[in-house]
């Protein structure tokens, strides 16, 4: 089932403002508080956001695309009971991105699952230019090649020059867009039509790259 992106008709979302949340949880009495004030500081403290007005907060200007609306059915003992899969990404183009799926009755529920699915899930991204044909130094790219893997998809993401553009497929380049990737080579091979696993695989490339910096920043302590 194909996803209507004209919204022209849809009431826009209530704007999020921070003095009227109550938190639920220490991390978000934290942000409140503005003792964490990044999403990097999440990520390197380990902790797990629970709540969606974190995210709201640290980053406000965040966007979201629906890349899947997808009728599902399951078979019970009365009869066979139908939902809609709904998957989601968000990301603020500079560096941060998730992803997320939800079910429910109605689309509007589902949509809304899954796009608070994928703020739960936002990771940081670490952006450079690793490309042997370009030596800018800018962060349009990646700083070097990262794999990642979903079930039986498999992506391979290689930085690419200025101009290149991303060479992707449509779900795995509206991932990148929103991860602030403007330059990449992506290969991947399994069964991509799962546009879930093909995403997840994307953000799991992604996060190996953030995790490489931590493993290269522990290696520089031990040496010092």
């Amino acid at each position: 089932m194909a996803y209507d992106k004209n919204r022209n008709n849809r009431p826009e979302r209530p704007t999020f403002n921070i003095e009227e949340w109550t938190p639920a949880t220490e991390l978000g009495r934290a942000v409140k508080e503005h003792k964490v004030t990044s999403i990097e500081q999440i990520y390197h403290m380990g902790k797990k956001i629970q709540e969606v007005e974190i995210v709201d907060a640290l980053i406000p200007d965040i966007k979201s695309e629906v890349i899947e609306v997808k009728s599902v059915q399951r078979m019970t003992k009365n009869n066979r009971k139908a939902k809609f899969r709904v998957t989601a990404i968000v990301g603020d183009m500079n560096g941060h991105v998730g992803a997320g799926a939800a079910k429910g009755i109605e689309v509007k529920s589902s949509i809304d699952g899954a796009i608070r699915n994928a703020k739960r899930n936002i990771i940081p991204v670490l952006l450079g230019c690793g490309s042997w044909q370009c030596t800018c130094g800018q962060k349009h790219s990646l700083p070097f090649t990262t794999r990642g893997k979903c079930g039986s998809v498999e992506v391979i993401l290689k930085p690419g020059p200025r101009g290149l553009g991303i060479v992707a497929s449509k779900s795995a380049r509206l991932t990148l867009q929103l991860a602030g990737v403007k330059d990449i080579w992506s290969f991947s091979r399994g069964r991509t039509s799962t546009r879930y696993n093909a995403i997840m695989a994307v953000i799991n490339a992604l996060m190996n790259t953030q995790e490489m910096k931590n493993l290269e920043s522990k290696e520089a302590r031990k040496s010092e």
